[in-house]
């Protein structure tokens, strides 16, 4: 077995800077060639200082960001129309992807569906709670209002 540090984390084996033992194939032939481990050295120990205080100012950077959007987002309110069946049922549900088009529509940002957090199926007319997961653990909750989108016409 051949002893390594781990500069990036690696799935099953550890976080960056744990010092692992592995095969001696796969540290040579996986680990070492792109650059998700190094021997166990001070030149080493000295990259991964550097390598971590970059990685914690990035991650300050993103959070920064995140919090920027956050303020942006602050107060949303989308409303979706759907077809329904009885004036309280809809045909089918109301989407993530309605949802995330609805926000781009209304303040111009984009989001991925992995981002969005529903409770549950949005199948009738109401309001809901919903969550966007903006990264670093910035969170915005936001109301979706889904009304019928053919109400009964007034006699």
């Amino acid at each position: 077995m051949t002893e390594v540090m781990l500069m990036a984390d690696v799935k099953f084996l550890g976080k960056a800077g744990a010092i692992v033992k592995v095969a001696p194939g796969y540290a040579r032939n996986m680990l070492l060639p792109q650059g998700l481990a190094a021997p166990v050295t001070e030149a080493s120990k000295r990259r991964l200082a550097k390598l971590e205080a970059k990685r914690a100012e990035e991650r300050k950077a993103r959070k920064a960001e995140a919090e920027a959007l956050a303020a942006k987002l602050a107060g949303l309110s989308i409303t979706v129309s759907a077809a329904t069946t009885d004036g309280v049922k809809l045909y089918g549900s109301v989407s993530a992807t309605d949802i995330l088009a609805a926000i781009e529509a209304d303040r111009g940002v984009k989001f991925e569906r992995s981002q969005l957090d529903l409770p549950d199926q949005l199948k009738e007319v109401g309001t809901k709670e919903a969550k966007l997961d903006l990264g670093e653990g910035v969170t915005v909750s936001f109301k979706v209002m889904i009304l019928d989108a053919n109400p009964p016409a007034e006699a």
